[in-house]
């Protein structure tokens, strides 16, 4: 280490991760009981402290990966969170990731021993320090992304039913959707592709099955719903 910069003041740096999931056509977020002072036993976001040899892209990624053994999730910066007070412990400014999984992929031991709950995005609790304005700001970036990228099929199986598509961006905007609009404006879609297969765990006629066209939609410059 230098002995650059000694006359400035420190500050810790560290990343929170809000982390979405969609279960039972409800957005949920996975939370836990911090188990370290200050705040030991609040409801809390995952993070950690990014270490002097790694970006903090890097730093989120491997907090991410500890916390569900997944590697290549989509995960986007919200920003910085810094304000003087905003940690009781220490000067610590965090920067603020949001990612979508789908809760199937995540192995629920690995929920189990970090002592996490999935927990509808409607019905957070109060969160540690300033963790409850970390997640509307990951919600409403979510909300603008989905309206010109499809991100929300990372948050399904491979194989979905339309109406689970719709629940999911009801879920997601918080507002229900006239379902003969949705469904015109998906048919207009080419890279949702309807397959052969049906679902009938719903009823016993069952719905069709449908799958992302990831190559399709690269092909398609005007996606907007």
């Amino acid at each position: 280490m230098t002995k650059f910069y000694g006359e400035h003041s420190k500050v810790w740096l560290s990343v929170d991760c809000i982390i979405f999931g969609f279960e039972n056509g409800r957005l949920k977020i996975l939370i836990g009981k911090r188990k370290m002072d200050p705040g030991r036993g609040e409801w809390s976001l995952y993070g950690g402290f990014v270490a002097a040899d790694e970006g903090v892209d890097d730093a989120a990624a491997r907090t991410l990966y500890e916390l569900t053994g997944l590697r290549n999730v989509y995960m986007r910066q919200i920003g910085a969170f810094g304000k003087v007070d905003r940690d009781p412990g220490e000067r610590v400014v965090s920067i603020a990731y949001y990612a979508l999984i789908n809760v199937a992929d995540y192995d629920e031991t690995l929920r189990m021993e970090h002592g996490l709950e999935w927990i509808d995005v409607e019905k957070v609790p109060k969160l540690y320090s300033d963790h409850n304005e970390m997640v509307r700001k990951a919600r409403k970036m979510m909300q603008q992304k989905l309206a010109h990228e499809p991100v929300g099929f990372r948050l399904l199986p491979n194989l979905f039913t339309l109406t689970q598509l719709q629940k999911l961006y009801e879920a997601v905007n918080g507002e229900e959707l006239d379902k003969r609009n949705f469904r015109k404006r998906i048919k207009e879609m080419d890279f949702i592709e309807k397959t052969e297969l049906i679902d009938k765990t719903g009823s016993k006629r069952g719905a069709y099955l449908y799958r992302f066209n990831k190559r399709v939609y690269n092909e398609d410059p005007n996606f907007k719903l």
